[in-house]
């Protein structure tokens, strides 16, 4: 008995607490003192309330913008934005942030909160990179603009992050040309990724399948263009075994190089 009305008690207890809450939430709404609204606004961002924090920032951030605390409220703003996973508007805040309040004390950390919202929008390799490359660019320019920032570090380890992350996908896009079959695009996506990610883990692969490639794409030429594409083939042949004289394609290649000889009687 008495359990059931200790739970009634509290029950009864939170229901007051929660319709208190909601008023004195309408209130703040409602209100046109814009001081009022400002700090509530603060309040709710420091309880980490970023729904309601996010409500009354939206209805004060264009009154504020052209005065002394403008900078603030947008950082807030942003900062809400951004604990309540909404990365696309809190980066749109943060740049807006930078630009207009080049000397607010919050430039360097929303400068960096901008890459980060990027980053943390970073797909899986085999989707569309306009989000890393953004973050990459980003932080880039972070670095340069805040050479002796504290996030230096995690910028450069954030970049070498995403670097990984779009050399798989050049990986893949390349090996997708060549997958299918479509040789001639496919030599141009492997060599724009070996030229642009030098230090790619796939490389060897890369290497072996922009021989291979040639190969195939001088295999199937009219008589005409066979000869220089077979040349090309030897050529990358010799390129990847100065490279990779041990590789696990060795006997792939060996044959392809035979058969090139062969072809060009050498």
């Amino acid at each position: 008995m008495r359990k059931n009305n200790l739970y009634i008690l509290l029950t009864f207890g939170l229901t007051l607490l929660i319709l208190a809450s909601c008023s004195e939430y309408e209130k703040v709404l409602k209100s046109t003192d814009y001081s009022y609204k400002y700090r509530k606004a603060l309040q709710y961002y420091e309880k980490k309330d970023y729904a309601r924090a996010i409500t009354v920032f939206e209805q004060i951030v264009n009154f504020y913008r052209a005065t002394t605390r403008g900078d603030s409220v947008i950082y807030f703003y942003a900062q809400s934005l951004y604990g309540d996973g909404d990365y696309t508007m809190a980066a749109y805040y943060f740049k807006e942030l930078s630009d207009n309040y080049a000397r607010s004390p919050f430039v360097e950390e929303s400068d960096f909160l901008q890459g980060y919202c990027y980053y943390l929008m970073s797909p899986r390799p085999s989707l569309d990179q306009e989000n890393t490359n953004l973050a990459k660019s980003t932080f880039q320019k972070f670095m340069y603009k805040h050479p002796n920032s504290k996030y230096v570090q995690e910028c450069k380890r954030i970049i070498q992050e995403l670097d990984e992350k779009l050399a798989t996908k050049a990986y893949l896009n390349a090996r997708l040309y060549y997958d299918l079959g479509y040789y001639k695009a496919a030599i141009i996506a492997l060599r724009n990724c070996l030229n642009d990610y030098p230090n790619s883990p796939y490389r060897e692969e890369l290497m072996f399948m922009l021989l291979d490639a040639q190969y195939q794409l001088a295999d199937n030429s009219v008589e005409t263009k066979k000869k220089e594409r077979f040349q090309n083939t030897l050529d990358e042949y010799y390129s990847f075994i100065s490279e990779y004289p041990q590789s696990k394609y060795l006997k792939q290649a060996e044959k392809i190089y035979q058969k090139t000889k062969n072809v060009l009687g050498i």
